[in-house]
């Protein structure tokens, strides 16, 4: 394959990613100009590891740099379980965070927004969407549903993939204390005098949420995958601990 040749990249469980040399070509909407200002603000405040904006192909798509790294996919590497890999995703999410709190707000966004709007959230930010290297997070793609929120909405969302805070057995081997201890340390990492309870009713609302998402998704993009997605979703937050 030629460098510049197009690549169908895996993922993408809500439109077709395009490698094209060192760009990434994908489909773009009325969110694009909202997240193409928040990109641009990250870049102009020095936050290495998310896309830079190259504006858009002839026939209207969108087209951003290719982050260079590992994704994880599945199965998923013993590496992603190490304190190395949990650590910097923590201080990786606050530096963005605290770079998107002067990022504008206006819109069209193509996620709802959520109050109080600390932050401009990514809204999916897990190990997915992270890149790594060396096991350790470097950077985050996949912006287009980025929308205002409050630290936690992302935070907790992180820590539901991360710890894992799933009732799904992700291969980690965790017992229950070892993932307290790792939610311990996910938030002390990111710097934050939340609790893991109040982490816990965020994550219930943001699970119940993403479950209705998928729903829609499933039906409108023809997925029926993504019900069973809803439906784990909706069993985790179920099982969250209520106190």
């Amino acid at each position: 394959m030629a460098d510049n040749d197009p690549e169908v990249l895996v993922g993408g469980n809500m439109g077709v990613v395009v490698r094209v040399g060192d760009t990434v070509v994908r489909e773009a909407g009325d969110w694009t100009p909202a997240v193409h200002r928040l990109l641009d603000h990250l870049e102009r405040h020095g936050v290495q590891g998310v896309p830079r904006v190259h504006g858009r192909t002839d026939d209207g798509r969108e087209v951003l740099s290719f982050v260079p790294g590992t994704v994880p996919s599945w199965p998923l590497p013993a590496w992603l379980w190490h304190d190395k890999a949990l650590v910097s995703s923590a201080r990786l999410l606050r530096r963005i965070h605290d770079a998107s709190t002067a990022a504008g707000r206006a819109g069209p966004w193509r996620s709802p927004i959520h109050e109080p709007q600390e932050v401009v959230c990514h809204n999916d930010f897990a190990t997915y969407n992270l890149v790594f290297d060396d096991g350790m997070a470097v950077g985050v793609i996949d912006w287009d549903f980025a929308s205002p929120g409050p630290r936690l909405w992302d935070l907790a969302y992180l820590a539901y993939r991360i710890v894992p805070m799933t009732t799904l057995d992700e291969g980690d081997g965790f017992t229950a204390d070892e993932r307290r201890q790792r939610l311990d340390l996910l938030l002390r990492e990111y710097g934050t005098d939340a609790s893991p309870h109040e982490l816990s009713r965020v994550l219930h609302d943001r699970l119940l949420e993403l479950a209705d998402f998928s729903d829609r998704m499933a039906e409108d993009l023809g997925k029926p995958e993504l019900l069973d997605h809803a439906v784990q979703y909706r069993s985790d937050a179920a099982a969250l601990p209520k106190g």
